[in-house]
Order: C-alpha cells, then structure tokens, then sequence
C-alpha cells in the first residue's frame, strides 16, 4: 500500500483553464479516506497551492516553488526552503531587463510582475473565475527591480522568463546559466495554454522556463518530507507531466506521467495515465489504490 501521493498542480491535477474537475476532488478524497495522504507539489507560490490544497482536502503538507520549500498546513509554517537572495535576483533581474524579456519573480506569497501577459495573464484569467479566498495573489508593480530592491524579508521561490522569440529565449537562458549556484530549467520548448476571451477560448503560446538555486527541485523536497514521516521512497507515487516534474517520477516508488507529457517525461515513468483534460490523475488513483 502506498502511503504518499505527490501530484504536481498545472498540467496535472488541473484542466488547462485551471480547474479540480469533481471526479478528481471525489478520488483524492477516497484515496486520502483509505489512509493514503496526497499532497501537491507545485511550482506555484503558497497562497495558490494553500487554497487548491483546502479544496480537495488535503491537509497536512504541500510543496511550493517547483521544490523551494515545504509548508505545514496545520502548523501554518515553512518547515523548509532554499530561496534566492536578492543579490541573485537582482542580477537576473538585470540581465532579463537588458535584453527586454518579460519576467516574473515568484515569492512565498505572491507573483511580482510588471505586465499581464504570458503565464501571468493565464493565472489573472484563472482568478476571474475564483472565489476571492481562491485567486492567486499577483502583485503588479511599475519597476520589478526597484522592488526587489526595497524589499524586506521577502522569499523569493523562483524567477519565470518568457518570449515568444526562441532565439531571444535560448540567448537569455546561456547568459543566465553562467551565475554560479543558478540553474534555469531545461524547457526549451514553446508552452501552450489556454484562455477564456469573452466567449471563444483562446490559445497563447510561449517559450518559457524557470530560474531557481541550483539544487532545488520537487524531489529533493520530497527526501526532506519522507524522511520526517520516517516512510521510504518506494512508498510514494509521484504524478506530473513537464521537466520540473522529472526527478520525483524517475525517483519515486511509482512514478506517472500524463497523456500530454513530453516524450521525455514518458519514457521515465513507470506509467503513463490518461491526460489532464481527461482526469487523468482520477484514472490513476484508481489504477492503482482505489481498486
């Protein structure tokens, strides 16, 4: 019996317009009902993980930050973390800003940014359709840099870039893995999603990658977890579909990829269920615990 279910949020447990569909909610609920604990493991900051996790039950811990840190629900406390300084984030900031590439900086509460656009205005459009306990907080400010710069006792999780330009994109992603302690992750494909405009549901592509320290990442999070549950790896499932989902599937007990995962995804997992507008983590959890 598996006593873990580590399942990624965007691209997973979500449709592409953001949502728990019900049957999802109904098997994570049996799964957690059976004695099997399922917590999220997201690149999203906490208020947004925090109100998902309420909404389908889960209530002891969640992983933000694409790994950055752990959160204790019931404590209402970060138990782990391993964020940027800000002279890093500043001297990112610095090069994303020379080049006139669009970028976010994730903190533990909210998602600074200058402009919605890109995976900003996917998480503004999702809000649209959310209780306000619900939204993921954005922070939209004149100058991100300045900011950062007068900030106080802010975490910061992770730095997002985005261009639809791939030559402008692979550009920046060199100059950036050239900071030492610094690592951008390798997704150099263009990310599609899905809006709502008025009526029609519209299509926004991108290149797009994600900025952290060095040796963050879902699984190194997940060792942390597992060994203060005192439980061992071959205990957990993990369930994701993109790179930064890589390590906890290749390193879990059971690890499962969506239908729409990349093909590099799918070969190292050890099943792959259905995709994310079809329930695929519903058809999963009942594969394999709900049988």
């Amino acid at each position: 019996m598996y006593k873990l279910v580590m399942v990624d949020l965007d691209g997973t447990m979500l449709t592409r317009r953001g949502i728990v569909t019900e049957g999802t909610k109904n098997a994570i609920g049996k799964t957690i009902e059976k004695g099997t604990d399922v917590i999220i493991a997201s690149g999203r900051p906490i208020d947004s993980i925090k109100t998902i996790a309420k909404e389908i039950g889960s209530k002891n811990y969640f992983i933000a930050g694409n790994g950055a840190l752990i959160y204790d629900i019931k404590k209402e406390k970060i138990i782990y973390e391993k964020i940027l300084d800000k002279k890093k984030v500043l001297e990112i900031a610095k090069i994303c800003e020379k080049n006139n590439i669009v970028y976010n900086i994730y903190t533990e509460e909210t998602i600074i940014t200058e402009k919605l656009k890109y995976n900003v205005l996917y998480y503004y459009k999702e809000n649209l359709n959310k209780k306000e306990e619900l939204k993921t907080s954005i922070t939209v400010v004149k100058n991100i840099k300045e900011y950062v710069e007068n900030s106080e006792n802010e975490k910061f999780l992770k730095i997002t870039i985005c261009d639809e330009s791939k030559t402008i994109f692979n550009s920046i992603i060199k100059k950036i893995n050239e900071i030492p302690n610094v690592k951008a992750m390798d997704v150099y494909h263009a990310t599609r999603k899905t809006i709502r405009q008025g009526t029609e549901d519209v299509n926004i592509e991108y290149y797009y990658t994600e900025i952290s320290l060095k040796d963050v990442d879902k699984w190194d999070a997940i060792k942390f977890l597992i060994n203060k549950l005192g439980i061992e790896k071959e205990d957990v499932i993990a369930i994701g579909d993109n790179i930064n989902d890589k390590e906890m599937i290749e390193n879990a007990g059971l690890g499962i990829a969506m239908g729409q995962s990349m093909p590099e995804i799918k070969e190292i997992a050890d099943y792959v269920t259905d995709d994310n507008e079809n329930e695929g983590v519903k058809k999963a959890l009942e594969r394999y615990l709900l049988q």
